[in-house]
C-alpha cells in the first residue's frame, strides 16, 4: 500500500489528484499490482510498454523512478523488515528532514511529494484543519503525527 501511495504521489505531481484516480486502476494493471518485487524487476521492454500505455501517466522520469524506487525498497526490506517500519525509525521528523531523508533515499521525491505522502500515510499533520468534521475521526486512528512525543513537532 506504501508502495502504490508513493507512486501515485510521485505521478500526480503537476497533475490534480483527480487524473490520478481516474488512472489508478490503469496504473495498477501496468505495474503489476504495485507488487515491489514484480516491479523492481521491470526492465527496458516494460519501460517501452509503460511509455505506450495511454491509462497512465507517460513520463520517462516518472516510470523509470517508479522500478529504481520498487529496488531501493528492496533494499528498505532487507534493512529494515519494510518500508513501514523504515518510516518508523525515522518518525518524527519534520517535513524538510524527511524531504531530504526521501531526497537520498528515492528518485523523483521532492518536498511536495514528500509532504503530501507523508501527510496521506499519517506521518505528517496538516490534512484536516481541527474543525474540520474527518478531523476528529482521524484523530481516533491514532495516526503517527499524533503521537509525537512532547516538544517534538514537525513544521
Amino acid at each position: 500500500m506504501l508502495f502504490e501511495r508513493l507512486i501515485l504521489e510521485i505521478n500526480q505531481a503537476g497533475l490534480s489528484w483527480l487524473t490520478i484516480l481516474r488512472k489508478r486502476a490503469a496504473f495498477r494493471g501496468a505495474f503489476a499490482e504495485f507488487d515491489v518485487d514484480r516491479v523492481a524487476a521491470f526492465e527496458s521492454a516494460d519501460v517501452d510498454r509503460l511509455l505506450s500505455d495511454s491509462g497512465i501517466i507517460r513520463n520517462r522520469l516518472k516510470i523509470e523512478a517508479t522500478i529504481e524506487n520498487a529496488i531501493r525498497i528492496q533494499a528498505l526490506r532487507r534493512a529494515h523488515g519494510s518500508f513501514a517500519a523504515w518510516l518508523d525509525a525515522h518518525h518524527p521528523r519534520s517535513t524538510e528532514e524527511w524531504t531530504q531523508l526521501f531526497r537520498r533515499t528515492f528518485r523523483f521525491t521532492g518536498g511536495q511529494i514528500v509532504n503530501e505522502f507523508m501527510m496521506s500515510i499519517g506521518y505528517l499533520p496538516g490534512a484536516h484543519a481541527p474543525e474540520c468534521p474527518a478531523f476528529s475521526r482521524i484523530l481516533e486512528l491514532s495516526p503517527p503525527w499524533a503521537r509525537l512525543t512532547a516538544g517534538v513537532r514537525p513544521s
